[in-house]
């Protein structure tokens, strides 16, 4: 009887913050999305809510406050749940600041962390292409 002997021992695997996969002022990479958001702002934080998972409602929240809530909460919720480095007092500079470019960097991380998951894992079916973004049901928004 021959036993396996481990040599290596399995290390913790600390999870290192990254960071947005494009700027705050590089909305010229996807023309479609700027030009919607420049038009239909509201039209557009909407789609993006929906897209993350959240009730498409929650972006017509911000206009009742001078900080922004659904802005401060969708850009908390991404930055956690991609490990992006940042806190909650730079959120809510970008959603107080920079409202449009904020929602059109969220957007954007949406749409490239969705399509390199769907480019490494191959779909089941032609329907799952059109559905890569992952819904964040129960998960905390702030």
């Amino acid at each position: 009887m021959s036993r396996l002997v481990v040599s290596v021992q399995p290390k913790n695997r600390v999870r290192e913050a990254g960071a947005w996969s494009t700027g705050l002022c590089e909305c010229y990479k996807d023309i479609g999305d700027c030009c919607l958001a420049c038009c239909c702002l509201p039209l557009f934080t909407c789609k993006v809510t929906r897209a993350a998972g959240a009730c498409p409602c929650l972006p017509l929240l911000d206009c009742i406050s001078c900080v922004p809530p659904a802005s401060l909460a969708m850009r908390a919720s991404v930055r956690e749940r991609y490990g992006i480095k940042g806190s909650v007092w730079s959120d809510c500079l970008y959603g107080c600041c920079c409202y449009t470019l904020s929602w059109l960097q969220i957007s954007r991380e949406l749409k490239r962390r969705a399509a390199s998951h769907a480019a490494s894992s191959p779909p089941a079916s032609s329907a799952a292409r059109y559905t890569a973004l992952t819904s964040l049901q129960g998960a905390h928004l702030v």
